[in-house]
């Protein structure tokens, strides 16, 4: 789980300190405040290190398939200014205790064993061209660090542990590969520095467990052809939601939990059912649908039809024929229960599209799915109805069977634009879900605009009996 995110000129943020995280971390505020920043660039990260191009420091996205598309360097930089240096600092904590060996003596203890790790890295231009200024790993009390000098060359350092160089010739190092990859020769020039590899591993390792589902999905089709893959996500733009649901039912799984069920023996276990039952259950909790179908109409099973019953006496109708928030949900349900256990979910303004009362149970699901699947949720929204349930469900705290949600499982922010670049301020939250710091016009001035409905609706009365 990723446990603190801070940025350096990157985009609308000049600096935004550290930003605390936990299972379900919101960010709220106008448009162009800069909260959807935060969420790209953990995109960034995450498509950087997924490149096949080591030379590249940022994977900036150039193509329609990219996950983020943030232009060049000089776009990236707060207010284009090429002489600041772009800086991004992310710290995570593991499920298990880390451990980097050391590899250079047998039988010794790990040099370091933590479940707290922490990357920080900075990027400036040279000569139009982005360039690694520093990149530092850190893991319990140990930490390592490459640094960029004043005549180009690097060299390598660290806090509570000693490189020690092989015999030879000294001789510079070359960069850093990529913004986070500490280049092979440091591997052949120290002979204690073979476990750095592993650092990155874990770094790489924690981006392949970052999803996301963009704001703009795909719409239904009629059929969906199904060639036998498997899909790592449902796609930026909800795009193989349905193949998701396919794949898993081919092969029959039932590991999606749904919270604690007490048998007659006394016994709790939890509730295991398929991706599409789990779908289901949850478009029925939304009100949505009665039921769902999945099922082929060709003998060889490659073409298949969404079919839904609206209510229990309803005809059935392809998924193009009901409401278009079904489809548009559907990718968000699929996601939260086709994924990996332990996964990390970046999702943009998720209740576009939804009636407000299926924007107040998104925040259910939302809840469920980082309580009970263990995912952690990382949103953007407007949505005044999708945080007041979350504020009522802090205040109820017994939420569904076996889960509870407490105060310290949601960080919410406001985000808005400032004189010096964008601002942030974290919502208090108390122990009833009432937010204590509660911004001017947060969402607009409800009791402005009644007020001056009342106001207009007087003259216009005085008006009509004066005439």
């Amino acid at each position: 789980m990723i446990t603190s995110l801070s940025l350096q000129n990157f985009k609308a943020w000049e600096n935004t300190d550290d930003v605390s995280f936990g299972p379900i971390t919101a960010f709220f505020g106008s448009n162009s405040s800069g909260k959807t920043s935060f969420l790209q660039s953990l995109l960034l990260l995450k498509q950087t290190a997924e490149s096949a191009d080591r030379g590249r420091v940022f994977d900036l996205g150039s193509t329609t398939s990219a996950l983020v598309n943030l232009g060049t360097f000089h776009d990236l930089i707060f207010s284009h200014d090429e002489n600041r240096t772009l800086g991004i600092s992310m710290d995570w904590q593991e499920d298990e205790p880390f451990q980097i060996q050391n590899t250079d003596k047998e039988d010794q203890p790990p040099i370091a064993e933590d479940r707290d790790l922490h990357l920080a890295v900075e990027v400036s231009v040279v000569r139009q061209t982005p360039v690694v200024q520093y990149v530092e790993y850190g893991l319990g009390d140990k930490v390592f660090c490459m640094n960029r000098g004043p005549k180009n060359e690097y060299s390598l350092e660290a806090d509570n542990y000693k490189f020690i160089r092989v015999q030879g010739r000294a001789w510079p190092l070359p960069p850093p590969g990529k913004f986070y990859s500490f280049p092979d020769q440091v591997r052949a020039y120290y002979q204690n520095a073979a476990f750095l590899s592993d650092l990155e591993l874990q770094f790489e390792k924690l981006c392949r467990r970052i999803y996301y589902l963009g704001p703009l999905r795909q719409d239904p089709e009629r059929t969906y052809t199904w060639g036998g893959g498997h899909p790592a996500d449902v796609g930026k733009r909800g795009e193989y939601a349905v193949q998701a649901l396919i794949a898993s039912q081919s092969e029959g799984k039932k590991d999606n939990a749904r919270g604690l069920i007490h048998r007659s023996d006394g016994v709790r276990r939890t509730k295991l059912m398929s991706v599409e039952q789990h779908v289901a259950e949850w478009l029925q909790e939304l009100g949505l649908i009665s039921s769902f179908d999945v099922k082929p109409i060709d003998t060889r099973g490659t073409i298949y039809q969404v079919a839904v019953k609206r209510t229990p006496n309803s005809p059935e109708v392809m998924l193009t024929d009901v409401g278009f928030g079904v489809s548009q949900v559907l990718p968000i349900l699929v996601l939260l229960a086709y994924i990996p256990q332990g996964s990390i979910v970046l999702l943009e303004q998720p209740e576009i599209h939804l009636h407000p009362a299926v924007q107040s149970g998104l925040a259910d699901i939302i809840i469920e799915a980082a309580k009970v699947r263990n995912l952690q949720i990382v949103l953007e929204s407007h949505s005044e109805h999708l945080l007041m349930r979350l504020q009522r469900r802090l205040a109820e705290r017994e939420v569904g069977p076996g889960y509870s949600l407490e105060p310290e499982d949601c960080k919410f922010y406001f985000c808005q634009p400032g004189e010096n670049g964008s601002e942030i301020e974290q919502l208090a939250l108390d122990q009833y879900g009432n937010i204590t710091n509660w911004p001017d016009d947060f969402f607009g001035n409800a009791f402005g605009e009644a007020a001056a409905m009342n106001k207009a609706a007087r003259r216009r009365a005085i008006r009509e009996r004066n005439s």
